[in-house]
């Protein structure tokens, strides 16, 4: 019989240093940080984070980012987002989701009129009180552990926007659910929306299921689940990310040529001529102060054009570094 310990140890696996963005549809029951891990281990990536987390229960788009495209997460962060939700009425839970224990069960009287009546009154800019079962920290420990602890604490409402809210499907009233697509901006939590709504209806609900199918400029389109990504051999992995400038796509472009770019990298601020930057200044037009821009040195010979980092620039065409890419 063979010894286990006479046996070689594993031979750890190469890590690469990859720049980019993985559009990744989490499935549903793994956390954000768990698919992230997974992913990472995939792409034998030495650097990598996700954009913000997508709950167990909810599935859809998560961006990852790999390297260099690291420094830019922030934006998606702050960016808005979409989400399909599917909601009960007549029953509402102690995390106001499917996870949660039933804590009232009340009657449904209402239709499909009554759901479309009550979504304008949460479009536009709305009051929320933050869930319990939540990451939002008191006295440096989440909400959830006081909430599984049994206690409640006192929440501040913060105002959110919804930018968009509509009605997909109503199964009244031969199932008690509906299904709305809802676009909204950072900090919003559409399980405390599913419940408002229910309590604006009169007859409570939870949120039964949850799908985010955008992050600011990225969709679902050409996103990949972690089953396909693994069934693939680690070239076309890789073949699988995004470009950095993926999370750049809505900021005005400047192009610089390469004594200018060579400036701009080593973090000087550059007095451009308007002709350079004339579309972007077109931009800051009626804004206040400095605009963010995507900053890329020109292609020179057999060199093709790359992006720089992002900048602020300034009604006067001041261009002022702000995030900068390692140079090559």
């Amino acid at each position: 019989m063979t010894d286990p310990r006479s046996q070689a140890p594993r031979q750890k696996l190469p890590r690469f240093a990859l720049d980019g963005v993985l559009l990744l549809d989490k499935p549903l029951g793994l956390s954000s940080n768990d698919a992230l891990i997974k992913a990472k281990r995939l792409l034998q990536a030495l650097k990598a984070g996700h954009t913000g987390t997508l709950d167990p229960l909810a599935t859809g788009l998560l961006p990852l980012c790999f390297g260099e495209a690291t420094k830019f997460s922030q934006d998606l962060l702050e960016a808005d987002k979409t989400y399909e939700a599917r909601v009960r009425l007549g029953e509402t839970t102690t995390t106001g989701d499917a996870e949660g224990e039933v804590l009232r069960t009340r009657p449904v009287t209402v239709d499909e009129a009554a759901i479309r009546a009550v979504l304008p009154r949460f479009t536009g800019s709305i009051s929320q009180v933050p869930p319990m079962y939540s990451a939002l920290k008191r006295d440096g420990k989440p909400l959830y552990e006081y909430a599984r602890a049994g206690q409640t604490l006192e929440r501040e409402a913060r105002e959110v926007t919804i930018h968009a809210l509509e009605l997909i499907e109503c199964a009244l009233p031969d199932v008690a659910e509906f299904s709305f697509r809802v676009t909204c901006s950072k900090g919003t939590y559409v399980r405390t929306l599913a419940e408002d709504m229910g309590e604006a209806l009169g007859c409570g609900a939870h949120l039964r299921a949850l799908r985010r199918t955008a992050v600011g400029p990225l969709t679902l389109d050409g996103a990949v689940t972690l089953e396909a990504l693994g069934a693939l051999d680690h070239a076309q992995r890789v073949q699988r990310l995004a470009p950095v400038d993926a999370l750049l796509k809505t900021l005005p472009t400047i192009w610089l040529d390469e004594t200018l770019a060579k400036r701009f990298s080593h973090g000087q601020r550059l007095r451009l001529d308007e002709a350079r930057c004339s579309q972007a200044l077109r931009a800051c037009a009626g804004v206040s102060g400095a605009i963010e821009v995507k900053v890329y040195a020109e292609a020179v010979g057999d060199a093709a054009a790359r992006l720089l980092g992002v900048a602020r620039l300034d009604g006067e065409a001041l261009l002022t570094p702000q995030r900068l890419l390692k140079t090559q």
